[in-house]
């Protein structure tokens, strides 16, 4: 791997009379590789399909899928062939424990469970020194797929009960670095959540994915992406009592394209009439 490693350092502070408690001093971020010189620039109005769960369906009329980066390599050429642009969602903030490279996540970034989803456990994203070889690992297969973007899951941290100290500073960090891994490797990278990182993170993300932001009416707050040229791909559940009618017709005011999913995202979809 590039990434440089960076031992922590332990920092006595002595006083005349008795000694302090010991401070950490945390590692530097791991620098991002020499960018490429181009990658995918979506714009608003395309149609999407969103799918994790199940056996992938290619045969959904829609302009871009995203699905998960562990699919079969004969899956991501048939949409390729078909014209599709094809998003690979990783989880960024959570640890997984079914992945393919579960056991090379270090004790000391493993947090609390993720409630509601069995598994999984919260990531300590501050330890960016400690996370960058897997992250990077995933994000070269991402691209020697020939994915064309990343979807970078549960990145929205910082205020939930991770069991660490993560501050809002700390996620947009870490949003930002993981941006430059993406564009490094040629891949647009989205926003995913997170309306209150929208400001900070709207010159280096490419796109927006939300979540039942029409029903808990957080989606006015994804506009700056359109007003950008940057498109916002938005999903409603079947489990919430949302108008999804009203979120059609909101969205073709501001050109923001909602589907309507499952929870655990099979090939279901509802596209707006």
């Amino acid at each position: 791997m590039r990434s440089r490693f960076v031992l922590w350092t332990l920092i006595l502070l002595l006083t005349s009379c008795s000694p302090r408690p010991e401070i950490l001093t945390p590692a530097p971020i791991p620098s991002s590789p020499a960018s490429a010189t181009s990658w995918w620039h979506p714009a608003p109005g395309l149609t999407w399909q969103w799918q994790l769960d199940e056996e992938l369906d290619t045969s959904v009329e829609a302009e871009i899928y995203d699905i998960d980066l562990y699919v079969d390599q004969p899956v991501i050429d048939e949409l390729h062939a078909r014209g599709r642009k094809i998003i690979c969602y990783i989880s960024v903030g959570s640890y997984e424990n079914w992945r393919p490279d579960a056991e090379q996540f270090p004790a000391d970034v493993l947090g609390n469970d993720y409630a509601g989803w069995p598994g999984e456990k919260w990531l300590d994203i501050r330890r960016i020194d400690l996370l960058a070889p897997i992250l990077r690992a995933r994000l070269d297969l991402c691209a020697a797929k020939g994915f064309d973007g990343v979807e970078p899951d549960n990145i929205a941290i910082h205020d939930n009960n991770t069991g660490f100290p993560i501050t809002y500073a700390d996620q947009l960090a870490y949003a930002k670095w993981l941006a430059d891994e993406a564009h490094a490797r040629g891949l647009a990278i989205g926003l995913k959540n997170a309306p209150d990182m929208v400001a900070d993170s709207l010159s280096f993300f490419d796109f927006a994915i939300t979540e039942d932001a029409y029903y808990y009416a957080w989606i006015e707050e994804l506009l700056p992406f359109i007003d950008a040229g940057k498109p916002v791909f938005a999903a409603e559940y079947t489990d919430m009592d949302v108008d999804f009618n009203a979120a059609c017709a909101w969205g073709r005011q501001h050109k923001i394209n909602f589907i309507l999913k499952n929870r655990i995202l099979t090939a279901f979809r509802v596209s707006c009439p």
